[in-house]
């Protein structure tokens, strides 16, 4: 693989930059710098921005109105937003669902959902993990019975992000119980605000409530939201989550707070410790190698190549990546990385504290909330047993 750039991705690359700098409302940028609360209106503006651009759909081909770019040129947009301080896009629609629909869709269902994904006007979530049904995602036992032209649904889901700000649900739901558990199941799009839908907010450890549990109760669906054939979701749930796995590397996001860590680092007088910072240069190293399994995927899956098993280390490395940053910069941040207190920080307080960086008043929280992403998306440990079976045979 060449990895020079060329004059004309160059020159898309300023196109971006540009455009992203101007248009990225200076608020949210400082916010993400700093990695301060994001709110649903900070989080769906952005998207509405881009969306508005005609890039929130960035991965989407031409005939699906979005730019058709090159797998070079999605990247370059990624990074850019990510080093200017853009919010990530939230995944479920533009990057998850959306390919979905695209590939196995019916002509009347890509006219009805894509251009609100598109606009960002619309909000969409995942409907996948239950209460023992997480990296063992065979064996969803969410019910989704025909009743002539609905499916009727009854069951749970857990773990749901941001699912309380849902429109719109893309669900794995059990429609036959026999034969493999994989060839039992569908998928679903589910209205959130019909009758029977509940949304639970889960805290967590740093005082957010960013996952969810969603349950069912006789929720009717419209038969005309089952996305391609009964009892063949498996299929498209394995096309979806080696877009959502390439999305968790997040290697942009990695190179942005990378350059965090090293003005926390020396903000607080770290800088010349010899031993931190080689432990800072360790950790770029790996970010570099991240970000060239990266480009490998999107360049199998311009080829047409099935990157999934790739997407799966990407997965691996990404995860380890984001906790080992967090918790450099803890160690940089010292006494200064307080613990996560909520009512403080809805009251207006950000961290100005004598001494203190208004950078490491969320240090903590981001250290807890990281600690999941080894587990999600499918466990490490689930995924390296993937990986040995499918890559070292």
């Amino acid at each position: 693989m060449d990895l020079a750039f060329t004059p004309e991705e160059q020159a898309f690359r300023d196109e971006v930059r540009a455009w992203v700098r101007s248009n990225l409302p200076p608020e949210i940028s400082h916010k993400v710098h700093n990695a301060l609360r994001l709110t649903r209106d900070d989080l769906q503006g952005w998207a509405k921005i881009l969306g508005k651009k005609g890039w929130l759909g960035f991965g989407w081909p031409k005939e699906f109105g979005g730019p058709g770019w090159t797998a070079v040129q999605k990247h370059l947009f990624e990074e850019e937003c990510a080093l200017a301080g853009a919010p990530r896009i939230i995944p479920f629609g533009p990057v998850m669902v959306a390919p979905v629909i695209m590939a196995f869709g019916n002509a009347e269902q890509q006219k009805r959902f894509l251009p609100g994904i598109a606009s960002g006007e619309v909000w969409w979530s995942q409907g996948y993990s239950e209460p023992g049904s997480g990296s063992d995602l065979a064996s969803v036992k969410t019910r989704a019975e025909r009743v002539g032209d609905k499916y009727i649904v009854n069951g749970q889901k857990t773990w749901t992000t941001l699912g309380q700000h849902g429109d719109w649900m893309f669900n794995l739901v059990r429609t036959s119980t026999e034969g493999k558990p994989q060839t039992g199941i569908s998928f679903l799009l589910l209205d959130m605000k019909s009758p029977g839908v509940t949304v639970r907010p889960i805290k967590l450890l740093d005082g957010e409530c960013e996952v969810n549990e969603v349950f069912f109760d006789n929720v009717e669906v419209p038969a005309e939201n089952l996305i391609g054939e009964e009892n063949k979701g498996w299929t498209y749930a394995k096309h979806l989550l080696s877009h959502e796995r390439t999305n968790i590397a997040d290697v942009n996001r990695s190179k942005r707070e990378l350059e965090r860590l090293k003005r926390i680092a020396k903000a607080e007088g770290l800088w010349e410790d010899t031993r931190f910072r080689d432990q800072v240069a360790l950790l770029e190293v790996d970010i570099v190698a991240l970000e060239m399994l990266v480009l490998r995927v999107l360049s199998a899956e311009k080829s047409g190549k099935n990157s999934l098993d790739i997407a799966g280390l990407l997965k691996i490395r990404g995860s380890e990546i984001q906790q080992r940053y967090a918790e450099l910069m803890m160690l940089a941040a010292g006494p200064f990385a307080l613990p996560f207190i909520e009512e403080a920080m809805e009251a207006g307080w950000q961290g100005d504290f004598p001494g203190g960086e208004v950078a490491n008043a969320p240090l903590a929280s981001t250290y807890f909330n990281l600690r999941k992403t080894t587990i999600y998306g499918g466990s490490n440990e689930v995924q390296r047993n993937i990986v040995a079976q499918t890559v070292l045979g």
